[in-house]
């Protein structure tokens, strides 16, 4: 290889550096997201709403939907509410259509103050939109507009208890009673959420259920976009068996360009931000419809609906859908429901991130703490790398040893560019140097540097994750940028082990690449930098020995 192509891969790798220098530049001072659109202050519904959902077409098994799920609106902020205590969640339930108003998580804390718990559902049209809504579909049937009776105002999961239920109840219409009913578990975060129909009519009664999510458009505080095509995902999800995974983006939505599965007799659909997410679970395999649709100027609609079985008079019926409302918790997300497991998503990266996470939670599950895991983890790579490495750093070491041999050259063919490229390529040929040798290590890791890159970024187990002393959370950059001032120390260090090139443009460039990295590495998270850094010093050591073996047998040879 000549050295004008030597160059050009120098360059690009400086030019990789600059890209990356820019990007988290631009991630570190990105504007705050729009505010949510406000509700109206008398109904709470949203202004521009339609009248109904589109009706969605059914396969011929399934009846088309007469009328479809009322327009969306928001809770009052005068309507009485259930307040919900448990081990993992502190709820309010409106009487208003038993919307689920308010689901605060007990074990996780709020991105900006730690000091306070994680908020996910939350109806306050001033600061953000995200509510859990269902009801049914039929003439003189409750729905989420419907003004329920609270049985009472207060609810906790006591001690030794496994589940606390809210009951409420429709007033009763055409000869239907109706109740819902709210069930909150100990150690879950899956809501059942229930209807149990009377028919005490003359008539058959045929309805229909529809389970929705209400939210605005505004990203979590926590939400990151990144270099690499790849982005946290804030926006609706289906999963259905035949097309699996599919994200909506919201701008999908506005453009009425979104593309998803309509129908089919399995699946689910959620709602789905930067580490947490929530979906509505039907169970069975019941011919069921998903719709997705924009509401009002920053206000989305993601649903399910189905038909219930025929109730004949005097007969009772119940329909049940789980709503999971909590962290993407990988390792329980599959056992729930199929596909579940996918909301945590890398997109292109998923085929290195995946696996590179299931390692490290085997090696977390030993240690119990995700900074020695991220060390153990570099470890690992090291000696799975070694063979690559050791090739590598001896052939620097020899470039090292035949730097003199290069110099003389340099002088004694300074005037013929042509004829001292082929003499260097001749040396090298000669002694067995690959002039590219100190680019492989770090090209190598790249990959797995993105990958846990958005594996840090991504999971919801690194949200907090302390290691020790000042970093307490390794999902964030060092506060106090201690870990990349060592890291570009270590950089330094490791480029003094290397032989000087003898191109001027090189040479600058392995000068400055020390000084790129550190304020690159700057606004990085702090796992991400451990990392680096441990790589670094196993490097360094790697590399010292085998530059002093070789450098040993060369003077042995004069």
């Amino acid at each position: 290889m000549d050295k004008k192509r030597l160059n050009t891969i120098l360059l690009l790798t400086f030019m990789f550096s600059l890209f990356m220098l820019w990007d988290a530049w631009e991630r570190a001072h990105k504007p705050p997201p729009a505010p949510a659109v406000e509700a109206t202050a008398e109904t709470g519904a949203v202004p521009g709403a339609p009248a109904a959902v589109p009706s969605v077409a059914t396969a011929s098994a399934v009846p088309t939907i007469a009328s479809a799920a009322p327009a969306a609106s928001l809770p009052g902020t005068g309507v009485p509410k259930a307040t919900v205590k448990t081990d993992l969640f502190s709820a309010e339930i409106s009487a208003q259509g038993g919307d689920l108003v308010f689901l605060e998580l007990e074990k996780h804390r709020a991105t900006l103050d730690a000091s306070k718990n994680f908020i996910l559902f939350q109806n306050d049209a001033k600061q953000h939109i995200y509510v859990g809504q269902s009801g049914l579909i039929g003439e003189g049937l409750p729905n989420h507009k419907t003004m329920y009776s609270l049985e009472k105002s207060e609810y906790t999961l006591a001690d030794g208890q496994e589940a606390v239920s809210v009951r409420l109840t429709a007033p009763a219409a055409n000869g239907v009673k109706v109740a819902k009913i709210y069930t909150f578990k100990r150690g879950s975060y899956i809501i059942d959420v229930s209807y149990e129909l009377s028919n005490t009519s003359a008539a058959p009664l045929t309805p229909y259920a529809y389970f929705q999510i209400l939210r605005d458009g505004k990203e979590p505080d926590s939400a990151t976009s990144g270099a690499f095509g790849v982005t946290t995902f804030t926006g609706p999800a289906v999963y259905t068996d035949a097309d699996k995974f599919q994200k909506v983006k919201f701008e999908e939505i506005t453009k009425d360009k979104a593309k998803y599965a309509h129908k089919a007799d399995n699946g689910w659909i959620g709602l789905v931000q930067h580490y947490f997410f929530s979906a509505w679970l039907p169970q069975g395999k019941v011919e069921r419809e998903f719709y997705i649709d924009k509401l009002g100027a920053d206000l989305f609609r993601a649903g399910v609906k189905f038909p219930l079985d025929t109730i004949a008079p005097g007969k009772t019926g119940k329909v049940e859908v789980p709503l999971y409302a909590g962290p993407q918790e990988q390792d329980k997300l599959e056992s729930i429901a199929p596909g579940l497991d996918l909301v945590v998503d890398y997109g292109w990266l998923t085929i290195v991130a995946s696996p590179l996470f299931w390692v490290m939670e085997k090696i977390h599950g030993q240690l119990g703490n995700w900074g020695w895991t991220i060390i153990a983890l570099t470890v690992l790579l090291k000696l799975i790398f070694f063979p690559l490495s050791a090739a590598s750093y001896k052939s620097m070491a020899k470039m090292r040893v035949v730097m003199p041999q290069m110099t003389r050259l340099k002088d004694s063919y300074k005037d013929d560019r042509a004829k001292l490229n082929q003499e260097m390529m001749e040396l090298y040929k000669r002694e067995k140097i690959n002039p590219l040798g100190g680019c492989l290590p770090v090209l190598v890791q790249i990959p797995v540097f993105i990958a846990l890159y958005w594996v840090l970024l991504g999971t919801v187990e690194m949200r907090g994750a302390p290691w020790l002393g000042w970093i307490t959370d390794l999902s964030v950059q060092d506060p106090y940028y201690i870990l990349p001032l060592l890291m570009g120390a270590s950089m330094f260090f490791q480029t003094r082990l290397n032989p000087t090139p003898p191109d001027p443009v090189q040479a600058k460039v392995m000068t400055w690449m020390p000084v790129l990295f550190t304020v690159m590495f700057l606004w990085f998270p702090a796992g991400l930098v451990l990392y680096w850094t441990v790589n670094n010093l196993l490097s360094i050591a790697q590399q010292w020995h085998v530059t002093k073996k070789i450098e040993e047998a060369a003077a042995a040879k004069r």
